[in-house]
């Protein structure tokens, strides 16, 4: 999988140095700029935007969140807390399925809380019934699958063969939408304009019946609408088409575009050797700091590599984690010349979905985190893990 972001931008300027390793730096000018393009297109097109909370939950940045957006969508219980507790605005929540304990909590924290199936509707319609009389004002909806594949890897497309993710369009009857106050579908990652419009053809015939019942359509995340290539006008105009056409409000949950390229992930050399190849272990881990790389997989861009490419024509250092997966390999990069232990490094693009992913697998240690201000150049550390925090989620 390649990844399409890795644009230094300021970080381009930033000195490794200032930070501990490893550790993950977000800019907040770079959060803001990013909210900002997210909120232009919600202004012009009339429709709300959410922050997906699955991507990017550093809920120290909240406020930034919540000056641009209309609210965020949680994947759960646990998540539905943190946003009640930290993040303005409007909380819609879908699980694959709830624990029946679980949702009267969900119900009262929450908006929008969207079901995988109408059968766990049915299932849960004695709770929601109760909890409709002591949580407070929630809507229900049901996701459902296009079944319209559209993605590069088959275990990140929600419209896979056997997938497990929404109610398969061809087997909606009306019975089934009955107290449905809104339909979810999620279909992409990391993908442009084109692979909306051809799921949208397929879920329009499917819920065209039930425009005059439903008061939203959430169309779901994985849009790279903050990434300089995508194609913002024809997204704006499809978006009030189809708030004409269904006469519902129309929601988009991008996770990814909220913190594309506003975070690095600053490590160091510990090591370096050669075993057929040149090679360098790092205080970074692909298996407990960015295990996509290892599940999608991908090569995360390099701070500063395209430099050294063009300047060097040396062979390329594989670099790999202080763990004991012998598969813990991040990838092969164009490194300094005369490499050393003590070197820092950054891989670019970390702020989503690597931060959220993190393990202490072997006892790695976590990356701490910063929150830096490219335009004021003011830099906070904002966490850091010890010992303790390892021990303590053990027993």
């Amino acid at each position: 999988m390649e990844t399409k972001a890795g644009d230094p931008g300021a970080f381009a300027h930033f000195d490794l140095t200032r930070v501990d390793s490893p550790a993950f730096v977000v800019d907040a000018a770079k959060l803001r700029a990013n909210c900002q393009v997210l909120a232009e297109i919600r202004d012009a097109a009339d429709i709300k935007v959410l922050a997906a909370l699955k991507a990017f939950s550093m809920w120290s940045v909240a406020p930034i969140i919540g000056e641009y957006l209309d609210g965020v969508c949680t994947s759960g219980l646990w998540e539905a807390r943190l946003a009640s507790e930290f993040y303005d605005g409007e909380i819609s929540t879908y699980c694959a399925a709830y624990k029946p304990e679980d949702i009267e909590e969900v119900c009262r924290l929450s908006d929008h809380v969207i079901f995988n199936s109408p059968q766990q509707i049915a299932r849960a319609q004695l709770i929601l019934d109760q909890a409709k009389l002591t949580s407070g004002d929630f809507e229900i909806g049901l996701r459902l699958n296009p079944q319209v594949p559209t993605g590069e890897v088959p275990r990140y497309d929600p419209s896979s063969p056997g997938s497990r993710l929404g109610f398969p369009i061809d087997q909606l009857e009306p019975e089934m939408m009955e107290g449905v106050d809104g339909i979810h579908f999620h279909n992409l990652c990391e993908q442009g304009f084109e692979p909306l419009q051809r799921t949208w053809d397929a879920v329009f015939d499917a819920i065209e019946p039930y425009f005059d019942q439903l008061k939203w359509i959430n169309m779901g995340g994985g849009h790279h609408i903050t990434r300089a290539d995508y194609e913002r006008e024809e997204l704006i105009e499809f978006l009030r088409d189809a708030k004409e056409d269904t006469g519902a409000e129309i929601y988009l949950e991008p996770g990814e575009a909220v913190a594309l390229d506003a975070g690095i992930l600053v490590g160091s050399i510990l090591d370096t050797g050669a075993n057929e190849v040149p090679f360098a272990i790092t205080d970074v881990s692909a298996t407990c700091h960015m295990p996509d790389v290892i599940e999608a997989p991908y090569r995360p861009a390099m701070l500063g590599e395209e430099a050294r490419q063009t300047a060097q024509a040396g062979q390329p250092v594989r670099l790999g984690g202080p763990s004991c997966l012998a598969g813990d390999i991040i990838g092969d990069y164009a490194m300094p010349e005369g490499l050393k232990p003590g070197d820092r490094f950054a891989f670019l693009d970390q702020a989503h979905y690597s931060m959220v992913k993190t393990t202490t697998f072997n006892g790695v240690p976590l990356p701490s985190i910063w929150l830096w201000d490219s335009e004021s150049d003011a830099l906070d550390q904002i966490k850091s893990f010890g010992y303790e925090d390892f021990r303590n989620r053990l027993s």
